[in-house]
Order: structure tokens, then C-alpha cells, then sequence
């Protein structure tokens, strides 16, 4: 018999895989705004626009929060920075003038630009920097809040158009006619748009309004003291108005109790 051959098993070498660690992102720190060079102007605050006027450009500090003290401030006309701590040599005072409430600023006088704009006790107290660019973007916002408001009022329905008119107008609102209501609607709207948008979302103002007519219909009685609601048709008291609350204002808060909630339902059959 044929003898069977043993077979050596082989080792093979377990090579290990390094760890490759993935280098984690450094943080980078936003950058902070770079100057602008450009002509500037700054207006005086207020209506008043003086001759002239002239700002303190001495004796003035500005609070350095990246080396945690006051920094002496001071506009010369022969030095490249407005703080003290960094001048070399003489220091030839200069003064500041607005004439007429204007101060016209070269984009070649950067030092007095960034005293202005930056560093100043009185800056956006006594004057302030003109940007088109700001003025432009308000603007804008208001042109947008403009049209919304003039949307939502072609949109609104006629009882919510009459509850909005009633606070602007108060009670001539019930003798105009629909385009009456719908001319004067639009016009308070792109007059005075945020408060137009502001009541349009005021679910009170509707109440108030709904109070009101329920009065000038004779379903409610409001007493003469205006402290007491009661039915048109009985004198049967329905509130008391708490102390120093408008009357209607108290009857729109009324209404969305439970008792007043079914007032309110008697009132809008009477209504229909």
C-alpha cells in the first residue's frame, strides 16, 4: 500500500493595513472686512442743519476690545492714524466742520473717514454716515411691504375691509358705498402699510367692528356711562366693561369666551 504523503500547511504572513488618520479641516476665521476706499459723506441727526458745526476731534477715546483699554483718539493733518499711542513726531490739530449739516470726506483722507466711521464717541449719536446702498436696500423693503399690503387689501373680503376702515375713519363707514370702502381701503393701504398688514391679521378688529354694527343696529345697547352691554331688545345685561378698557376692545375679548361665543352666533343671525 502506497503511504500517504503529508502536506505541509504554509503560513502566510499577515501584513497589517497602517491607519491612515484623515487630517482634520482647520478652522478657518472669517476675514475680517477690508477698508473701502471712496469719497464719503456725513450728515448731522436731526432736522437742524446749522452753518456750521464743529466736532470734537480731541480729548476723545475709543474703547479697544481686542486690547482690552480706551485708546486715546485725536485728528491731525500730518499723521497716518487718528490714535495717539501710534503717533510719531508733532501733532498738527485739524478740525472737523460741517457746513450745513454736511461733511464732505475725499476717499484720499482715510484717516479722517475711519475716525468718522469707526472710532468716534459722537458717531450715529450726533451724526451719522450716508450709504446709498442702506437707504436702497430700505427702500426696497418698503416698496415690498407696499405691495403685499396692496395685495391683501384688492383681496380682502368686504366685512374685514369695513372692520380696517372703522379704526381709520370710525363710524362714517357705514354710510359708504362698496367702492367707497374699496377706494378708501387701497389708499390707507399704501399709505400706511405695515399697520394696514398689522391689522389685516388682527382677528380683534373684526370683532370690534362686528360689536360696533350690532350697536348701530339696535341688537346691542351700550349704556351711556359705557360701562354695560345688554340686548337691544330686553335691556338684559350680557357684560360689564372692566375699568379703563375701551368698551369694544372688551366686548371683541368678551366674545371669544363661551358665554359671549353664543352671544356672538345669536348676533350674526340677526345680522343675516
Amino acid at each position: 500500500m502506497a503511504k500517504k504523503q503529508k502536506t505541509q500547511e504554509v503560513e502566510v504572513p499577515v501584513v497589517e493595513t497602517p491607519v491612515v488618520e484623515t487630517p482634520k479641516p482647520k478652522k478657518t476665521e472669517p476675514k475680517k472686512p477690508e477698508w473701502e476706499i471712496k469719497d464719503r459723506f456725513y450728515l448731522l441727526k436731526g432736522n437742524d442743519r446749522p452753518l456750521t458745526k464743529l466736532l470734537k476731534g480731541c480729548d476723545i477715546h475709543w474703547f479697544d476690545e481686542e486690547k482690552g483699554y480706551e485708546r486715546e483718539l485725536k485728528y491731525t493733518s500730518n499723521q497716518r492714524t487718528c490714535f495717539v499711542d501710534e503717533m510719531v513726531g508733532d501733532q498738527r490739530l485739524e478740525h472737523i466742520i460741517f457746513k450745513n449739516g454736511v461733511l464732505n470726506v475725499p476717499k484720499n483722507k482715510t484717516v479722517l473717514q475711519k475716525l468718522l466711521s469707526l472710532y468716534h464717541p459722537q458717531r450715529d449719536k450726533v451724526y451719522y454716515e450716508h450709504k446709498p446702498s442702506a437707504v436702497a436696500a430700505n427702500e426696497i423693503d418698503i416698496l415690498e411691504m407696499e405691495v403685499e399690503a396692496l395685495n391683501e387689501a384688492m383681496n380682502m373680503d368686504i366685512d374685514m375691509a369695513e372692520a380696517i376702515m372703522r379704526v381709520e375713519i370710525g363710524s362714517k363707514v357705514s354710510k359708504m358705498s362698496s367702492k367707497e370702502l374699496k377706494r378708501d381701503l387701497l389708499l390707507y393701504a399704501k399709505a400706511n402699510p405695515e399697520l394696514f398688514l398689522e391689522l389685516a391679521t388682527d382677528d380683534n378688529v373684526q370683532l370690534r367692528n362686528f360689536g360696533i354694527k350690532a350697536t348701530e343696529l339696535g341688537i346691542l345697547k351700550l349704556s351711556s356711562d359705557q360701562r354695560t352691554f345688554s340686548w337691544g331688545s330686553n335691556d338684559r345685561k350680557l357684560m360689564n366693561v372692566p375699568f379703563d378698557e375701551h368698551p369694544y376692545s372688551a366686548l371683541a375679548a368678551w366674545f371669544k369666551t363661551d358665554e359671549g361665543m353664543e352671544i356672538y352666533a345669536n348676533i350674526e343671525k340677526q345680522l343675516k
